[in-house]
């Protein structure tokens, strides 16, 4: 009996290490990625993801939602919006109701048949580090950290298990046509958001400059839970405000600095959070254009706030807001080029074509895009001669350095609407007092 049992435990072995095998050093073609599921919607695009067939998808934060959501409450003994708010909005979970949601998550059906065809990897966001918005103040951080390994199933030895934080790296392919996806860890080190200071802290950026000048890929993918390139808080404030890398400016360009003086072409990144898809590029960082392509998300998107039939103000608002990086195409399924209700990303590459060719896109619920580039990966090289001479800079200004009219029309858009509309509740308060008092009159005289 031990020695059949020895046995199986031998093939088991020599199984994994050849799923490690193929992992590492088969030709990597098709990748998937995705943000914002939470656990307890239904879950219906991992039919279109497992029909994609991706050899490697990829988490990018909200993988579960694990802090408890308090209702919107002006009145009231707990009061959670408004100028008389005394209590958060979101408060953590239990251990115990942490561990239930990641269990119900990884026994989805839809993600389960993924888990058996394509290696998962990933990161976290705010949510599934166990509070919304926080940082490295959050005290649960390590006993979480713990809970996001086990979903993803990372080894008992792996260094990610020793380390303060959940980034890591990985490389896919054979020698000359390897795929580098680092994933960033933007959470366990992140100072508060109104500091401007560190996003990663200091061992992680000691880790990453390893990673960014270490041996060259082809292509390298960088996975940050929060987005890279567009800032639009910028032009959403002082209405709302997103978590972005624009919010740390000084984080961002000590990124993009890493970047040049790591001489490493072939870059871009993908990203999360926001509850809408968009693909947006910055010109004038690295020598060649930088993308960050946003896939949010599986479940959560921001035109489920409304009635299926308001769904065009979201699309109308999506569109009136200003965006310097954004990329339009006459190909999005709506004008603004953002894509508010599930989604999920996809990555093709050519790899038979000359120069090798990256399909990007973000695709809906029934598996088709909805906005997408085609990137020949001779773009993504800083020795391109269009990109340094300035021929092709149409996305190098900042959401910041945009006119005070145009970067705050959402608001002035918003405040004026709202003025009108307690103008015309005065007016009709009045007209009804007039019509009152016409009537008692009235009603005096006879």
């Amino acid at each position: 009996m031990e020695r059949l049992v020895a046995v199986i435990a031998g093939v088991m072995q020599v199984l994994i290490a050849s799923a490690a095998s193929y992992s590492d050093h088969h030709l990597l073609s098709r990748i998937a990625f995705g943000s914002c599921a939470n656990q307890s919607a239904p879950q219906p695009i991992w039919d279109a993801i497992n029909k994609f067939d991706p050899q490697v998808f990829i988490w990018l934060g909200d993988n579960i939602y694990g802090d408890i959501r308090r209702p919107f409450k002006i009145l009231g003994k707990e009061r959670t919006i408004g100028p008389w708010k005394n209590v958060p909005r979101f408060v953590p979970s239990s251990h115990s109701q942490m561990l239930s949601r990641y269990n119900i998550a990884k026994n989805i059906p839809g993600y389960s048949r993924l888990r058996a065809n394509a290696k998962v990897i990933g990161t976290w966001d705010d949510h599934d580090y166990g509070l919304n918005d926080a940082g490295k103040e959050f005290p649960a951080k390590t006993t979480n950290q713990r809970l996001l390994l086990d979903f993803l199933d990372e080894p008992q030895d792996s260094p990610r298990r020793k380390q303060a934080g959940v980034y890591a790296s990985y490389t896919f392919g054979p020698p000359g046509k390897q795929v580098k996806i680092i994933l960033l860890d933007t959470r366990y080190h992140r100072d508060p958001l109104s500091s401007d200071g560190t996003i990663l802290g200091a061992s992680q950026w000691s880790w990453l400059g390893k990673e960014l000048r270490g041996p060259p890929s082809t292509i390298t993918i960088i996975g940050s839970s929060v987005q890279v390139i567009s800032n639009l808080s910028a032009a959403t404030g002082p209405l709302f405000y997103m978590e972005s890398w624009g919010r740390f400016p000084r984080e961002r360009d000590r990124l993009f600095k890493l970047i040049i003086d790591s001489k490493r072409d072939g870059v871009f990144f993908i990203s999360g959070d926001v509850h809408f898809g968009e693909i947006t590029r910055y010109d004038c960082a690295a020598g060649y254009p930088l993308y960050d392509i946003t896939s949010s998300g599986l479940t959560q998107a921001v035109e489920k706030v409304l009635p299926s039939p308001l769904y065009f103000i979201v699309r109308f608002l999506a569109w009136f807001t200003p965006s310097t990086m954004r990329v339009m195409s006459r190909n999005c399924r709506y004008r603004s080029c953002t894509y508010g209700e599930p989604n999920f990303g996809a990555i093709e590459i050519d790899w038979d074509a000359f120069p090798v060719n990256l399909k990007i896109q973000v695709r809906g619920i029934n598996g088709l895009p909805v906005t997408g580039v085609d990137i020949s990966l001779s773009e993504l090289q800083a020795w391109n001669s269009t990109i340094k001479a300035g021929q092709d800079r149409r996305h190098c200004s900042l959401e910041v350095m945009l006119p005070w009219i145009v970067r705050y029309r959402l608001a002035i858009l918003v405040y004026s609407v709202l003025a009108f509309l307690l103008l015309a509740l005065m007016g009709l308060i009045c007209a009804v007092i007039l019509v009152c008092r016409v009537c008692l009159r009235k009603c005096k005289i006879d």
